[in-house]
């Protein structure tokens, strides 16, 4: 039986079958994992899978300095932690939404703003790969575009060119949107 050290150094060589394996043996323990976290079942799924998938992808970019297990488990800790900082923010705009609109204001804005929000989600989601994770890096956690290009191991002029390119294209997917934006914004000022 391999240890998962081995099963990991073949795994970046791009062996499935240890990937399939790694994945076998810390799904279900990641998962119950998650859900200290996260209290939904299935949102925990969705990050373990996500973070799986996100492992293979980067597999030959990933050194490990410390055990296998102690990476996933850690990995997977971040990820639930992205996660409710995420819904967070999205219940506190929820919240302040709610809180700001009045009655007749709220039938005729929430829906709209509900369906911005769902729009920004989808325009997000649908951004190629690596310029959906440095937008993510620089909007969802804050980092600095040198972090960002330290952590992904790329130049500054790239995380550059790809953040100009991320919020062009999430532009164009939300012009529809644009008076809603523009009127959430000068009711917040």
């Amino acid at each position: 039986m391999e240890t998962d050290t081995n099963l990991f150094q073949l795994i970046k060589q791009g062996n499935k079958q240890s990937f399939e394996q790694l994945f076998r043996s810390y799904y279900s323990p990641l998962c119950l994992f998650a859900r200290k976290y996260i209290k939904d079942p299935d949102d925990c799924e969705e990050e373990v899978q996500a973070f799986f998938m996100k492992l293979w992808d980067k597999r030959e970019e990933i050194d490990i300095t410390t055990s296998v297990k102690s990476y996933l488990f850690s990995s997977v800790r971040n990820r639930c932690l992205n996660y409710i900082k995420h819904q967070k923010i999205r219940h506190e705009y929820q919240s302040e939404i709610m809180s700001t609109t009045s009655e007749s204001d709220f039938s005729s804005n929430y829906f709209m703003e509900i369906d911005l929000i769902e729009k920004i989600d989808k325009s997000i989601a649908s951004l190629p790969d690596r310029r959906r994770e440095i937008f993510l890096l620089s909007r969802e956690q804050g980092l600095k575009y040198r972090e960002i290009a330290d952590q992904l191991d790329i130049s500054i002029k790239t995380v550059e060119t790809q953040m100009g390119q991320a919020l062009k294209d999430l532009r164009e997917k939300l012009k529809e949107y644009r008076h809603l934006l523009i009127t959430l914004l000068l009711c917040k000022q």
